[in-house]
């Protein structure tokens, strides 16, 4: 089950990047996950889960403009590989299972949420005539996707 969900928060993380290390850290910081003498222990600390939150409800408005660049292009695709890596890893870490195989989920998911998301989010757009309502509708799916998994941690 854990792999799962690595591989849901990395998918969440391929829709908004700051969402699932934001989403992991208070995860941490809460309690809900153990990094202590890990290398992912600074994501209980007690500032990280503020400033990933902070960090991802900037992205959420630059999401908005219309001069934010496509997430498939490289330097956002990679943020979002490495935001997956990152909470996958916590995910598999911390919860008890292997911290490399919570990576590579979290790896695989983001991969998969980048080029799905795009293609839904496209679709979506198309069929509501316009990006926000679409944007808004993907900001919820990973706000929600997010705490879901939180929630779902042993």
């Amino acid at each position: 089950m854990i792999y799962v969900l690595a591989l849901v928060i990395g998918i969440i993380a391929g829709l908004r990047a700051l969402t699932a290390p934001a989403a992991m850290s208070w995860a941490a910081y809460l309690g809900y996950l153990d990094l202590d003498g890990s290398w992912l222990a600074f994501m209980g600390d007690r500032l990280t889960p503020w400033i990933f939150s902070l960090l991802a409800l900037a992205e959420l408005v630059s999401d908005q403009l219309p001069a934010t660049p496509s997430r498939k292009v490289p330097v956002q695709f990679g943020a979002r590989l490495l935001s997956g890596a990152l909470a996958g890893a916590s995910l598999g870490g911390g919860a008890g299972g292997a911290l490399g195989v919570g990576l590579v989920a979290g790896v695989i998911g983001a991969v998969i949420g980048t080029l799905g998301g795009a293609a839904v989010r496209t679709r979506l757009a198309t069929a509501l005539g316009r990006d926000l309502p679409a944007a808004l509708i993907e900001d919820a799916v990973a706000i929600g996707g997010a705490i879901l998994v939180v929630g779902l941690l042993p």
